[in-house]
């Protein structure tokens, strides 16, 4: 399936979705707006770190949501390029530092076992 075909059906069980809740599905429409309209950053700037949270939570739809809003906020391939390299140091990144603090409770707790 096309990413524009994927976007169209997500489309469709949104509008279902706002059908059957749509006090919530309303809320979160006014927390983005909100969100977007003010602030110092730009949308374009708030586009990219939305789009970097998205591939770092793995969430497809986020995805291709994000890019096509990142492309209309006249976001470049280049920029887009940089930003998936941060958030892949990111995903990667507190992988790691959490994997650190694992260990050293594991050892921490071990050694008070004796």
């Amino acid at each position: 399936m096309s990413y524009k075909a994927k976007i169209d059906e997500m489309r469709n069980e949104l509008r279902v979705m706002n059908k059957t809740i749509p006090d919530a599905v309303g809320g979160f429409g006014v927390l983005s707006k909100a969100v977007k309209e003010n602030g110092p950053l730009d949308v374009k700037t708030k586009e990219f770190i939305a789009l970097g949270v998205a591939v770092v939570l793995r969430c497809e739809p986020c995805i291709m949501f994000h890019v096509e809003a990142l492309m209309k906020a006249g976001g470049t391939r280049e920029e887009l390029g940089d930003v998936l390299a941060m958030a892949i140091q990111m995903g990667g990144g507190p992988g790691v530092m959490y994997a650190g603090h694992a260990l050293a409770c594991w050892d921490e707790l071990a050694a008070a076992k004796g």
